[in-house]
Parts: C-alpha cells; structure tokens; sequence
C-alpha cells in the first residue's frame, strides 16, 4: 500500500532534541529523528521539517529576564538554525539529500526561503529544513509549521513531541490522571485552550482544513505508522475527518 499522506510537515520540538539532557543536543536524539524522516523519505513521502529552539534559546524566558523581546525572538530564530543544522548533517550521513531554508538571511550556511524553490526540492525527493520561523519576533515555531506547511501544500502536519503521545485534558507531567484526547475537532482544541499547540497556528490549520497529528516521535515507527494512515497519538480535524 502506498502511504496515506505524501507531502507531510514535521513540526519538532526543541525539546526532542535535547533528549534526557538539560539543555544543548543529544546526538543519540538526533540521529533517531533523521533515522525515521529518512526512512519515511525513503517510502517516497516527501518531508519538511520545521525545529524549535528551546533547548538552546528561550526568547520569552530572555524577556522575563528583562531582554527586549524582539532581540530575544531573533536570538532564538538562530537557535532553531542550529538545530536544523545539526539535523541536515545527521540526514545527510544516512544518504539523504537536503536542503535547509532560513527565514532570516544567513546564505553561508543555508538558502533563503522561497516557496517555489521549497516545492520543487520536495518533488525532488530532497527533505527540506525551514530554520528560524517565519522570520518575525511574537510568532511560535509552531506558526511557522503551520504556516509553512499551507504554503508547501502538505497534506498533513506532524506536531511530534517527546515524553508526550498526544493532546490530554492537562498536562500528564502534573496530573498523571489526565485523560488523553484521541481526536478532537479544531474548536474544541481552542476553546480547551490546550497547550499543546499554539492558537494560532491552531486557527490557521482550521481556516485551511490541514489535519494535526500530535504524537510522541520516540515511540516506535510512529511516524511511519501515521504516515501509512494509523491513529497514532492524537487528532486534530474537522468532524468529517474525524467521523471516517
């Protein structure tokens, strides 16, 4: 069978790739994460990433601190372009062919994001990085995931979280208790105001009718087993969506 999804964007956490570490990357992290978008890859899905910071850089942790909050975001923009390049060389190690684009100019180390270019990559077979956002202070990796994944006509963005397999009624860390979502409709995850993805880039997905799968990406083949069409983790859809 071929793969449910063909064009897919993988949303990573900074926090995934620091692994039982504190703070920095966990090379063992790393190479677990290029292993399976390798190999989804590999299945002839085309892959898009977008990284987080938080393992290296917090911009509104550095504004609580007293930093401008501006030249706090910026400062975490290059944070996520570390991570992104630490992810296109373990990617490449395993034989991929990858392309990383930065919101913000830096053309020593990587291209500037230009949508069509990005497309033409995945169709490619090139896995493709975005680094740094959208670009703009005040605006989560999660917005530049979902918004980068409507531009590159995914059909499917992947929130893939570490120690967490899925969207729950709170956060399992404090409540142990806490009830696990398995599918849920866009509104219900704003008016819940859960956490576990940012509102706006919630309501872009709504307002383009792009399904969220949130999920644990250390769990075992989980994002191949999503890719392939199984209920991993948690959904997020419209109800015709979720009602198949």
């Amino acid at each position: 069978m071929p793969p449910r999804y063909t064009r897919a964007l993988l949303k990573l956490s900074g926090a995934a790739l620091k692994g039982e570490r504190e703070f920095g990357i966990d090379w063992k992290a790393v190479r677990y994460v290029a292993q399976q978008v390798h190999r989804a890859n590999g299945e002839g899905v085309q892959m898009a990433m977008v990284v987080g910071g938080g393992n290296i850089w917090r911009g509104a942790e550095a504004a609580r601190q007293g930093m401008d909050r501006a030249t706090a975001d910026y400062a975490g923009m290059l944070a996520t372009l570390i991570n992104a390049l630490a992810l296109q060389d373990a990617l490449e190690r395993l034989g991929s062919v990858v392309r990383t684009q930065s919101a913000i100019t830096a053309q020593a180390v990587a291209e500037p994001f230009i949508r069509r270019r990005a497309i033409r990559h995945l169709e490619k077979g090139r896995v493709v990085i975005f680094a740094c956002g959208t670009g703009n202070p005040y605006m989560s990796t999660d917005t530049a995931a979902a918004l980068r994944a409507c531009e590159i006509g995914a059909q499917v963005l992947l929130m893939a979280k570490h120690k967490v397999d899925g969207v729950y009624e709170a956060d399992p860390h404090l409540y142990p208790n806490a009830r696990k979502l398995e599918a849920l409709t866009y509104l219900e995850a704003l008016n819940r105001r859960l956490e576990v993805i940012d509102s706006t880039a919630l309501s872009l997905c709504m307002d383009n009718r792009l399904p969220i799968v949130v999920f644990d990406i250390f769990q075992p083949d989980a994002l191949i087993r999503i890719l392939y069409g199984e209920r991993v983790g948690s959904l997020i859809a419209e109800e015709a969506v979720l009602s198949r």
